[in-house]
């Protein structure tokens, strides 16, 4: 069963902030070291619990199969996030958007421009339109969330 520690135990969003992968990005020359990084911080998500692995979870529009559940904390109104893939940059993905949205309100969350974060990490320039509609798809459920909160 689904616990309030499995979504608050991440760095994602909490430790490591969006200006960290900014940073990293500007700091690494190329794209293969880029996706290095992308797939190390995929390696941080935490874990997805099996009993989450449902169809009301099934993020629709992604190529790879991609889970995503959360949950409020009553006592800060903040939202919190996992997702879990079955492809390796797409779980990379999916923590680079835990960094930017992840334990925020949804009034911040929604506040977030992420097409101004994805572009300025000039990401659908290098990862397949399948893969940026995924990126979308992940997005639109969290303002989903956000919006219904």
């Amino acid at each position: 069963m689904t616990t309030s520690t499995d979504f608050t135990h991440t760095s994602l969003g909490t430790d490591i902030r969006l200006d960290d992968v900014v940073d990293a990005f500007d700091v690494l020359d190329d794209w293969e070291e880029r996706y290095a990084y992308i797939v190390d911080l995929g390696r941080k998500l935490p874990t997805f619990p099996d009993d989450a692995r449902t169809e009301d979870n099934f993020v629709q529009g992604c190529q790879s199969q991609v889970w995503l559940t959360h949950l409020k904390d009553p006592a800060s109104g903040k939202l919190f996030f996992l997702i879990d893939s079955d492809a390796i940059i797409v779980k990379g993905l999916a923590a680079i958007v835990l960094v930017a949205l992840n334990a925020r309100t949804p009034e911040d969350l929604l506040a977030v421009d992420i097409d101004e974060v994805f572009r300025s990490l000039d990401l659908f320039r290098h990862i397949s339109p399948t893969r940026g509609n995924g990126l979308r798809s992940m997005v639109n459920r969290i303002r989903a969330v956000a919006t219904d909160s």
